[in-house]
């Protein structure tokens, strides 16, 4: 399944490359984003690491993740990811981000639905999660959308800002 490219209404899934860093940067390098998620804010170096990681997985045979660049459907620039990671049998935990100049305009919903429909279509997944920060009721209204349940709060889940905090999960089976 190499490489993966998914057209959604609003936006393009694709492969990161090599030259994504600034656009990564934008996103992982704003602390607007990185609030809403599960780690703190990064510096370009550590965009670059992130990127170069991204790259090398996707190269992997079984493949673990399907990381993946959100750009508008008329650019190629990076606006977001959505992630799969792949955890335990045909299961997998959804991640996403969009830059917080972007937001507003549905481009994570877009993109997250894509995400997860390639997963139970393609992938053949069971069960896809979704953790989430107690204060992110956009995110929480996004997943509830595409279908997900709430199923609890898992205690202490990440630590970010020096400080541990919650997630409430969420997951949605397949159809």
């Amino acid at each position: 399944m190499h490489p993966v490219r998914l057209v959604g209404k609003k936006v393009i899934l694709r492969e990161f490359r090599p030259d994504d860093v600034d656009g990564a940067f934008r996103i992982v390098g704003d602390p607007r984003v990185t609030d809403w998620l599960s780690f703190d804010t990064r510096t370009r170096d550590q965009a670059a690491d992130m990127v170069a990681g991204i790259v090398t997985r996707a190269q992997e045979e079984p493949r673990t993740e399907y990381y993946l660049a959100v750009t508008k459907r008329d650019s190629d620039e990076l606006i977001g990811f959505a992630r799969l990671g792949l955890s335990g049998v045909q299961a997998a935990k959804l991640g996403f981000a969009i830059a917080a100049d972007e937001w507003g305009h549905g481009y994570a919903t877009d993109a997250a639905r894509l995400l997860v429909d390639f997963g139970f279509q393609e992938i053949k997944l069971h069960r896809i999660s979704a953790a989430i920060g107690p204060q992110n009721f956009a995110s929480m209204t996004l997943v509830v959308r595409l279908g997900f349940l709430p199923e609890g709060r898992i205690r202490d889940h990440v630590f970010t800002d020096n400080a541990w905090r919650d997630s409430l999960l969420f997951s949605a089976l397949a159809p």
